[in-house]
């Protein structure tokens, strides 16, 4: 398709198909999620209260309570979304996410420091996950570097480091008193529950610089999933590019498990997803943000649904879910002779 200025653009037909799909779900989704509880709203009353109609105890419900909840979901699910596509297109590897890589670990020891030794608010929880997220991925990357970042030594590296971060996690959990760490293990679960206004917020900010600023770098990733000696004769600065988007990821994956705790597998799970439906070589950057955000609001209905009275943290349905589907692309892997 010609632009005027004599450019040309190339416009993948099934990928903006998906990202509308995948949109339309996310949003229909969180429509049925937001009139899902003890209260149960159809889902014409709410959107009826949220164009500020309906009856007032409807719009206090649905803006109030629920509204902010299904924001953090769609929020923590199209960051982890678009930092697994990240990281699976830096280390050109499909098990390049944060989960292996160790930077969910990471991020969960941080806010369990701020819990656990100091009996530190909200806030000084956020705070601890973003820079416990922050420290493993540099200590991931220092130790992965050897004249570049190749994708399998990052992998194993990151799981090595995620060892080390799980056994922490577990000490800090048996040093704790009862409170501490009743409150640490629910906080580990991964859960919706209780999200607010505050925390949309400092995502949606997030989300407004990192999503453009990697958007504008993503012809540099593709050029880097062909190599760096390709990447460099076609002009891109391949470290410098390298390292913005890996700063990017870690903080969109720190930012994500600071508001809704360690969801596991989303990040995994949605950019392999996002690529079987669009069949698109490259990242696939949009569809797997939309796929995450897709993912986690689905997710969240069916922890609070499908198991009748006993409503499940989220993170619990995403553990199964995506620990499945890890099985299942491992022996596909190794089928490839990959692994």
């Amino acid at each position: 398709m010609r632009v005027p200025g004599g450019l040309s653009v190339r416009v993948d037909v099934r990928a903006c198909v998906v990202v509308v799909a995948l949109v339309a779900a996310a949003l229909a989704a969180s429509v049925v999620l937001i009139g899902t509880g003890d209260l149960a709203v159809p889902a014409p009353d709410v959107l009826r209260a949220l164009t500020g109609g309906g009856s007032p105890v409807q719009r206090f419900v649905v803006r109030e309570l629920r509204l902010p909840r299904v924001l953090v979901g769609l929020l923590v699910g199209a960051c982890l979304g678009l930092g697994g596509a990240l990281f699976q297109s830096v280390s050109r590897n499909p098990l390049g996410s944060p989960d292996v890589l160790g930077l969910t670990q990471g991020a969960t020891a941080g806010a369990l420091v701020v819990i656990v030794l100091f009996s530190g608010s909200a806030t000084a929880v956020t705070l601890g996950a973003l820079g416990g997220g922050l420290l493993t991925g540099l200590a991931v990357h220092l130790l992965a570097w050897k004249q570049g970042v190749h994708g399998y030594r990052l992998v194993l590296v990151g799981i090595g480091v995620s060892a080390v971060a799980t056994a922490v996690n577990g000490y800090l959990v048996t040093k704790a008193d009862f409170v501490d760490a009743a409150r640490a293990v629910v906080w580990m679960t991964g859960s919706l529950n209780g999200r607010d206004w505050t925390q949309v917020g400092p995502l949606s900010a997030l989300c407004a610089v990192l999503v453009p600023l990697v958007l504008a770098n993503a012809r540099g990733l593709r050029m880097l999933e062909m190599g760096d000696d390709v990447s460099h004769a076609l002009g891109v600065r391949v470290e410098r590019v390298r390292l913005v988007l890996m700063v990017a990821a870690v903080l969109l994956t720190a930012a994500a498990t600071a508001a809704a705790g360690p969801v596991g597998f989303v990040a995994l799970t949605a950019p392999q997803l996002a690529r079987r439906l669009t069949r698109s070589p490259g990242p696939n950057l949009v569809p797997s943000l939309c796929m995450g955000a897709a993912l986690l609001v689905t997710a969240d209905w069916a922890a609070q649904r499908a198991f009748g009275a006993d409503q499940l943290p989220v993170g619990v349905v995403t553990g199964v879910l995506g620990g499945l589907y890890l099985l299942w692309l491992l022996v596909t892997e190794r089928r490839r002779g990959r692994i």
